[in-house]
């Protein structure tokens, strides 16, 4: 055997799949040796297995293990599990910064006398471009065809860099623009459930896939049964330099599914309600596992759309069994039949094949859901756990419009008249501005994707069509849908009433929208109107889709369809017509649903393995002639060039000693840069969409020469430090409490002169005086995307510490791993309780004398009047390991030293 194998209990066994010798971790052998792991829930397995294949006795110890085989599901205990994954996962936005570092990082360990290609992926690493396609032309044939070209066109400069690092990088694979998005593509082709390695001739070594994604959303292939989910940029750059990733050990929350869904209910209201119904359980950093006989009930496709949720609702994953249900669509979606063979005959001999039943595992608690009680529903208006029924949608906007007409001292609902393609339509706030079918969430569910094309039959056959206002936005998460969609002949229909496919990626669930129609724009604007989108996304957040639409809301795609036909979410869909005909006849919304056995018949006869394994194994095929055409540098060191506006070499590493760690003082006389209230996102911290031609980056890009015209997105600007600090904050979404007053925007005030300028301008000016920042927020700080420039934009303004009531658990963690301390107040305090207004500085007293996970620390207020205010904070480091990362300054420059550290080691043997 050609790798020398660990083998502690006696656990490394051997069995036979199609002729192949297989070597495993037997958690079996576990139980002989009388460890009783019997009723451990899946995740608890999957970890211990990891633990015992990757121990080392130095990363991974004897003890490691130990403490997880005495998981106690109500204690876990607080010694951190260190984890390494099988894979990595990563989509163009986050995954360009990603790349840009470990450039960097080649270049520092050069500068060492270090091979720069020991900056390599230690695991396979893949990264799907799907974030950066807009739907600039929507509602024509060519749509598709022009935004890719167009995509192409503006990311250029960034694709290039991409197709460097795809020849730089060994074990790292690029999926190019009009594949598809990031978690369809991981679903349908590259997730493999089991891992295998070859051993040597007719031997392998399998063992439980996994993956981390630097992405939130990569929980979705918790649907197939595979353990993963989201962590920041940098994080995830650590785990693909096979570095372990500490957990702490896991409350495993267990949600118990029963009952059989309604007719007419599909899995998008099923995920809103579970949505709805785990955000009230607060699962936040714990692990969800469904079981129960309503697993059964649920396709592949229904549990990927549940599991794609699991940030929503707050948890780390969403995670279903392996079971007769995956082998047949790991079958379906033309994956080996000897992987399939080995998938089944794995986990049998695991123990972990099927679901539970009622009491078969020891959770740390248990939620039941009964699916028979689920209804057809929307989420909405700005946050996706806003379940409303149908016939609460009219009602769910009332507080839109009431918010705005107490700012403009107004009453009622807003009305105007417009001209549009000739035609005289009325807008009243209300409509719906944007109907798309978008987002891997429901695209990757065929069931949903024939549904709404059965629906647009029906509207064909009716002679009804969306209202002229209406933009449609159809973009599917792969050509595998195209290829179904057409074959049915249901991509028709859904042309006839103007979803034209617009691309192969996110669009409108990330906010690349596009343009909407100038007539509807300058009456939003010149109204004030309250413009609605109904989207088949998994966020909602005000301003993420469009700055000029308000309310956004979260429908399954047939329900798209339908409310682009209704034209409005004014109406009560249970019983007022959706539109009505030519002759004036009303349509109703039993008229256009189909029924489930419909929909299930045209899934049958048209999804089948021919459409996965042709569209799969021509990919190089499907590439956009402008993408072979990118001419990209060569070399193992990345030449930097100054012209380049997309990629600029960051500052993050120009401090770096290998030899000194950051010395940690006590934080004295800081400011606030800003005073936040609950759930600030990431989109708030750093938006990814349009960079304004008046704001301190659009101002930047002006003086390189960069037409406004040329701006592209924040998003794909990441590759670019000197844009995205000059982005963070800069959103119309952030409500800054400084001095007494409500500052919108990326403003603040800077002290103690009072005066009022950007948050990157007032950054600046505390830096030239040598003034620490902090951060002061609420609740849920960091909620949404898994954005690492959330961490590394207030890094660079200067941002010692956030202060924050709660965290998101993604972006504490980025916060840690990018030299940020997370700070928490005490229950029962807040920015308000402390009567903080802004104007105060701010000391934090403790940190000089020696860091440990959670310890307490205090503040001390400084009121402008004399006055002291005190109290103690909770030190948000959690672990040992996010100490030692925060000692370096970051993970990376922990993993940095820990590689140079490895090669002088090395070069002082005799």
């Amino acid at each position: 055997m050609a790798k020398n194998l660990p083998n502690l209990w006696n656990t490394l066994s051997t069995m036979d799949v199609g002729g192949i010798k297989v070597r495993y971790y037997s958690l079996k052998a576990l139980e002989r040796e009388g460890f009783d792991i019997a009723r451990f829930p899946y995740t608890i397995k999957v970890f211990i297995e990891n633990l015992l294949r990757n121990y080392d006795g130095q990363a991974i110890t004897e003890e490691d293990i130990e403490n997880l085989l005495h998981w106690n599901p109500k204690n876990p205990g607080t010694k951190e599990v260190p984890i390494k994954v099988a894979r990595v996962l990563m989509q163009d936005y986050t995954g360009v910064p990603a790349l840009v570092d470990l450039a960097v990082m080649r270049e520092i360990v050069a500068k060492y006398g270090i091979d720069p290609k020991v900056i390599n992926p230690q695991v396979p690493t893949d990264l799907i471009i799907d974030h950066s396609v807009q739907a600039d032309y929507w509602g024509r044939p060519d749509a598709v065809k022009l935004n890719i070209k167009l995509e192409v066109e503006r990311n250029a400069e960034r694709y290039e860099f991409l197709k460097w690092a795809q020849n730089a990088f060994r074990n790292f694979r690029v999926f190019p623009p009009g594949t598809g998005i990031i978690h369809q593509v991981h679903l349908e082709h590259i997730a493999r459930v089991v891992m295998t390695e070859d051993l040597g001739p007719g031997e392998r070594l399998a063992y439980f896939d996994t993956v981390v994604g630097m992405d939130s959303h990569t929980t979705m292939i918790n649907g197939l049964g595979v353990v993963g989910w989201g962590v920041g940029g940098v994080e995830a750059e650590a785990a693909l330099l096979g570095q372990p990733i500490a957990v702490l050990p896991p409350q495993v929350v267990g949600v118990y599914l029963y009952g059989k869904p309604r007719l007419g209910v599909t899995a998008t209201d099923i995920v809103l309600y579970v949505t709805e119904t785990l955000r009230k359980y607060n699962v936040v950093d714990k692990f969800v596992e469904f079981f129960g006989e309503g697993v059964k009930e649920l396709p592949i496709p229904d549990r990927a759309t549940i599991a794609n949720m699991a940030p929503e609702y707050g948890a780390t994953t969403g995670l279903f069994p392996v079971d007769e249900q995956t082998l047949a669509y790991l079958r379906l979606t033309g994956r080996d039949e000897w992987l399939i063979s080995l998938v089944e005959r794995y986990f049998m001999e695991q123990g972990v094949f099927g679901s539970p039943k009622e009491g078969d595992v020891e959770y740390s608690q248990v939620i039941s859901i009964d699916l028979s009680a689920i209804e057809p529903s929307l989420a909405g208006p700005s946050l996706p756990w806003q379940r409303r029924s149908l016939s609460d949608v009219p009602k769910s906007i009332e507080p839109v419009i009431e918010d705005r007409n107490k700012k403009r001292n107004i009453s009622g609902r807003r009305k105007v008249v417009i001209e549009l393609d000739g035609k005289k339509v009325e807008l009243e706030d209300g409509f719906v501005a944007i109907a798309a079918i978008t987002s891997c969430t429901n695209t990757s569910n065929p069931y949903l994707l024939m549904a709404s094309g059965l629906v647009a039959k029906r509207a064909v056959e009716l002679g009804v069509s969306p209202p002229p206002y209406v933009k449609t936005v159809l973009a599917p998460g792969s050509r595998v849908v195209e290829e179904y969609l057409r074959r049915s002949g249901l991509l028709q229909y859904l042309e006839k009433i103007g979803f034209y496919i617009t691309g192969f990626g996110c669009m409108v669930c990330i906010g690349n929208t596009g343009p909407l129609p100038e007539p509807v724009v300058k009456a939003i604007r010149e109204n004030d109107l309250v413009a609605a989108a109904v989207l088949s996304g998994n966020r909602n957040f005000e301003g993420r889709i469009h700055p000029d639409v308000r309310a956004n809301y979260l429908a399954s795609p047939p329900m798209v369809v339908i409310y682009a036909l209704a034209g409005t979410v004014n109406k009560d869909l249970t019983r007022e017509p959706v539109t009505y005909t030519s002759d004036g006849k009303p349509v109703y919304l039993k008229d256009l649903w189909p029924s489930d056995d419909e929909v299930r018949s045209y899934v049958e006869r048209y999804v089948t393995p021919d459409e996965f394994t042709e569209k799969y194994t021509k990919i190089g095929d499907l590439v956009p002639d402008e993408w072979n055409t990118l001419k990209a540098p060569s070399g193992d060191l990345y030449q930097w060039n100054p012209k380049n506006t997309y990629i600029r070499r960051p500052p993050f590493f120009d401090d770096f000693d290998p030899d000194r760690l950051v010395e940690v003082k006590d934080i004295v006389g800081a400011r606030a840069l800003l005073v936040l209230g609950d759930n600030v996102t990431t989109d708030h911290i750093s938006p990814a969409g349009s960079i304004p031609a008046d704001s301190p980056a659009g101002k930047y890009l002006i003086s390189l020469g960069v037409k406004p015209s040329d701006f592209n997105t924040f998003g794909t600007r990441r590759g670019n430090w000197e844009v995205m600090v000059r982005g963070a904050f800069w959103s119309r979404g952030v409500k800054n409490k400084m001095g007494g007053k409500v500052i919108e925007g990326g403003y603040t005030i800077h002290w103690p002169d009072g005066q009022l300028m950007t948050v990157f301008d007032a950054a600046m000016k505390y830096k030239e005086e040598n003034v620490p920042l902090i951060i002061l927020a609420g609740q849920t700080y960091g909620a949404g995307s898994s954005r690492d420039w959330a961490a590394k934009g207030p890094k660079l303004l200067g941002i010692k510490a956030v202060i924050a009531k709660s965290f998101e658990r993604i972006h504490r963690s980025n916060l840690v791993e990018m030299g940020i301390l997370p700070l928490q107040f005490m229950e029962g305090e807040d920015v308000d309780k402390l009567g903080i207004t802004g104007d105060e500085t701010f000391d934090i007293i403790g940190l000089s004398q020696g860091l440990k996970p959670r310890q307490t620390v205090d503040l001390v207020i400084h009121k402008p009047d004399g006055r002291v205010v005190r109290t103690k904070l909770l030190v948000r480091l959690d672990t040992p390991m996010e100490v030692q990362y925060f000692l370096n300054g970051g993970i990376l420059q922990y993993v940095l030293r820990q590689i140079i550290k490895r090669h002088r080691q090395r070069g002082a043997q005799p």
